[in-house]
């Protein structure tokens, strides 16, 4: 509707009364109510790629000048016809993007005035630069980390890992309208009438490319959010997982509440959970509904009994000597003592209970008579031994209810299968199971745990891992971690996708994970480098612009994310210290040990398809055939003029030497996939033929060529 709305301002200049006949028509469509959501697609995203050299054929923007605001800056996209060459440096020749019909216009600009932009409906041929890496893992498979927009990365994974990722965990922008995220490289502001719409595409779009690489057979993905759109989000996961089954977890992340105004204080945030195939929930060994951390305070119903008997036989006149009073205590709240049978036909009210006491009697719900399990001599014998204890008042009778140990629980306590921590101030027994802390429990849709409070366990986390170093509302790293515990804990080789990675919490709660049983679970994170509202007008006002590197140093990416995943690692700060404090909760250890993992860092490249076709781009392309391969051991950086094969992977580079590498590949029991180069079917099946069962042939450059064709996020 936006776009048609500015197709009709258009057109009302033109000819008025086609344009007010036309506009109430789509009024009168527009007001239709359509079942399900209901939103625009708008025009599609584009990115600016800053730093990216500007070729002939390339969609540009003007770039602000130095001191200059963006606000005062041409937005149209322009096309590079040429690019030529000047006493003063490089000059760009531009055509204006024009509706049909209408003469474009021409520009000539500075190339370094210029950034190139990309839009989604475009093809795009990704290739990754290494930045830096971490090994401290031995042969565990690299962690790795992408700086990219997210949607390009998607693209990108989905020709290394489509339908064999495990989970998905992401925090997308929340959408807050406080400058929290950006739609075609602008903010979306509260006031926006397309807010809501902006971001249901902008998710969308996301979404179904993540649908893709999930394993069909079994898998989940995880998104948070908070109410500000987890209806919209809710529907959306809906249509877009039609075939999965989905949950929506509360869960509490401050517990002091954030202000609102006159509203209620916000304490909790959702997750939604989508089960992909037979994916499900497993059980944990830890209370999510406890209002402490652990589980120490839980209380098992099956330990105390109630003391009134129900069902069969339960009137008092099926056995009169267990209708007796029960004197409690009022000003202590415990039992005083216990008074004896009244004989048939005895009225209870002539009953008068000492002064401070109360009596309470066995009542029934419909208010008849009932009768206690034991005679009294019995439940003195109990309360003696802190066996029986009072309970609580019920409002229906009036009456409070008395609990008590059966002989079998009795016997459990000298079993050792129950044990005692003592008496409480009653003198009852204070009672647990003695394998409390190894009994699983399934998680339920409400997470009331300690750990998960994003203000202890999130940004002062992340102050102590980065000194100095601001990031708004990191998310508890103990809730990432139990989020994806729910569901990977039994897959000690999955991969993990992020691909709103922020601060980096989720590859942190990867490598957690890994430690505790010794997994090898690995974790895809995508963020881009984006630099703060507040920071990119402090770098303006100094004449700085994106590109230039001291901008860059303070994009998200370079200044978090990367930082932060490296100082887990590591166990040091940037500056090289030991990180201060432990790790809490499922095992304590100090910060500063570090992980015995691996990570490697990528910036996206964009590459020309015709370079990759002929083999000219095999150095940017070789990280994506070493992720597709498993992103484990040695990559293969550089074409050779024969083949190469590393670790788990070779590429044959001329079909010539394809009988030496049959024999390397086959001797090397590690390799699980071949690439092979060349544009000749018949050549392909033949070696195709030859490989060893196990290898999972893939023909370059037409698998990565027909992936980005045919991905183009067209609408």
């Amino acid at each position: 509707m936006s776009t048609l709305s500015n197709l009709l301002r258009v057109l009302e200049q033109k000819d008025p009364q086609l344009g007010a006949d036309l506009a109430k028509e789509v009024k009168a469509l527009s007001e239709r109510r359509s079942f399900g959501l209901n939103f625009e697609r708008h025009t599609p995203e584009t990115v600016e790629l800053p730093g990216r050299p500007i070729r002939r054929g390339d969609k540009v923007r003007f770039l602000a000048a130095p001191g200059e605001s963006p606000d005062d800056v041409d937005r149209r996209l322009w096309k590079v016809t040429a690019v030529r060459r000047n006493e003063g440096g490089r000059i760009a020749a531009l055509r204006g993007q024009t509706s049909p019909g209408t003469e474009a216009d021409t520009a000539e600009r500075a190339v370094e005035d210029l950034v190139v932009v990309a839009e989604f409906r475009d093809p795009i041929y990704p290739g990754l630069v290494s930045t830096g890496k971490v090994e401290r893992g031995g042969d565990k498979p690299f962690h790795t980390v992408i700086n990219a927009e997210n949607f390009h990365a998607l693209q990108a994974l989905l020709y290394t890992h489509e339908g064999k990722i495990d989970a998905i965990y992401i925090d997308p922008p929340y959408n807050t309208g406080a400058r929290d995220w950006k739609y075609n490289n602008n903010y979306v502001a509260d006031d926006d009438i397309y807010r809501h719409s902006k971001w249901l595409a902008f998710m969308e779009r996301r979404l179904k490319l993540a649908k893709r690489l999930l394993n069909p057979a079994d898998s989940v993905l995880i998104a948070t959010i908070d109410e500000k759109e987890y209806l919209r989000l809710g529907l959306l996961l809906e249509q877009t997982f039609s075939d999965a089954r989905i949950q929506m977890v509360s869960t509490v992340i401050n517990r002091k509440g954030v202000a609102r105004g006159r509203e209620l204080a916000r304490v909790n945030e959702f997750v939604f959970v989508v089960f992909v195939g037979r994916a499900g929930v497993l059980p944990i060994k830890s209370e999510t509904l406890g209002l402490s951390v652990g589980i120490k305070s839980e209380r098992l119903p099956d330990i105390w009994n109630p003391l009134m008997r129900r069902g069969t036989d339960s009137k008092r006149t099926d056995r009169e000597g267990g209708f007796y009073p029960i004197l409690i205590d009022e000003a202590s709240g415990t039992i005083h003592s216990v008074g004896r049978p009244l004989g048939a036909g005895v009225d209870r009210q002539t009953i008068k209970p000492p002064s401070g006491t109360t009596a309470t009697w066995p009542m029934r719900r419909d208010g008849s008579e009932g009768r206690w399990q034991v005679g009294p001599e019995r439940l003195e014998e109990l309360i003696a031994d802190g066996y029986a204890k009072l309970g609580t008042k019920n409002r229906a009778t009036g009456m409070w209810t008395v609990n008590y140990l059966i002989a079998k629980d009795i016997n459990r306590l000298a079993t050792g299968e129950l044990v005692s921590s003592g008496r409480d101030a009653s003198g009852a027994h204070i009672l647990r199971y003695a394998d409390m802390d190894s009994r699983e429990r399934v998680p339920k849709t409400v997470w009331n745990i300690g750990s998960h409070d994003a203000t202890e366990h999130g940004s002062n986390l992340l102050r102590v891992l980065l000194p100095g170093r601001k990031f708004p509302f990191p998310k508890s790293l103990y809730a990432v971690e139990d989020a994806l515990r729910f569901f990977v804990a039994d897959k000690k080789q999955a991969t993990i996708v992020d691909f709103f990675s922020g601060s980096g919490t989720t590859a942190h709660a990867v490598m957690r994970l890994n430690k505790q049983d010794g997994g090898r679970r690995r974790c895809i994170s995508v963020t881009n480098n984006e630099v703060s509202a507040d920071e990119q007008t402090r770098l303006r006002a100094k004449g700085l612009r994106p590109g230039d590197p001291e901008w860059e140093s303070l994009g998200i990416c370079d200044y978090i994310t990367k930082p932060r995943i490296k100082a887990a690692i590591t166990g040091e700060t940037p500056a090289g210290e030991p990180i201060k404090g432990d790790y809490k909760f499922v095992d304590e250890f100090p910060m500063a040990e570090g992980f015995e993992e691996n990570v490697e860092f990528f910036t996206m490249t964009y590459e020309a398809p015709r370079s990759v076709a002929h083999n000219r781009s095999f150095e940017a392309v070789a990280a994506l055939l070493w992720l597709k391969a498993g992103a484990e051991g040695r990559r293969i950086a550089k074409a050779t003029d024969t083949f190469e094969v590393a670790d788990v992977y070779g590429v044959l580079f001329d079909m010539d030497a394809s009988h030496d590498f049959l024999a390397a590949v086959a001797e090397a029991e590690s390799v699980r996939v071949a690439f092979i180069v060349t544009d000749d079917d018949r050549s392909y099946q033949m070696v195709c033929s030859e490989l060893p069962a196990h290898l999972e042939p893939v023909r370059l450059y037409e698998s990565y060529l027909t992936n980005f064709t045919i991905n183009t996020g067209r609408e």
